[in-house]
């Protein structure tokens, strides 16, 4: 069986990132997408790595060969322990290609059977980040055109949320 794993903080998951996952789970056996804590943005999450994991499993119920998890262990032995042998990353453009392939090199020299494939993002998703979405959140914007509509209404609330501290 090949296994693949889609890593990301997915803070929160948009038609981008579900654009990649869906491209993904069709060249694969099954497909983990696996909610990562990124220790640079630690502090600044709109949603928790488990609020994180149920939203992406509600975007994700109808594919059959994807699973979703979450770790806080170095993605390497991440994908040891799951004896996947392919990371997916998503490009949306070419500043992308550069950290992505050196921490390709890395965690091939940290386990030397994982293989990283990259896929570029689809045209109309290419300015699209979590980024992008928390901000236009913040401001009210209509969310229909960037998130999953299963979980539009968790964005805008959170948005209200945190917007009233």
């Amino acid at each position: 069986m090949k296994t693949a794993i889609y890593p990301g903080s997915f803070d929160p998951v948009t038609l981008g990132h579900l654009n990649i996952i869906k491209r993904a789970a069709a060249c694969f056996d099954k497909l983990i997408v696996c909610v990562m804590v990124n220790s640079n943005k630690r502090n600044s999450g709109m949603f928790t790595p488990q609020e994180r994991v149920e939203m992406l499993r509600r975007v994700t119920e109808k594919l059959p060969n994807v699973e979703v998890d979450f770790s806080d262990e170095l993605l390497a032995s991440y994908a040891k322990r799951k004896r996947a042998r392919v990371l997916v990353k998503g490009l949306r453009a070419v500043s992308d290609f550069e950290q992505e392939v050196q921490m390709a090199i890395v965690n091939g020299k940290l386990n030397p059977k994982l293989d990283t494939m990259f896929l570029p993002s689809s045209e109309k998703y290419t300015y699209l980040s979590s980024s992008v979405v928390k901000e236009m959140a913040r401001y009210g914007a209509d969310l229909s055109d960037f998130v999953p509509r299963e979980i539009i209404q968790d964005v805008e609330e959170r948005a209200r949320e945190q917007q009233s501290l």
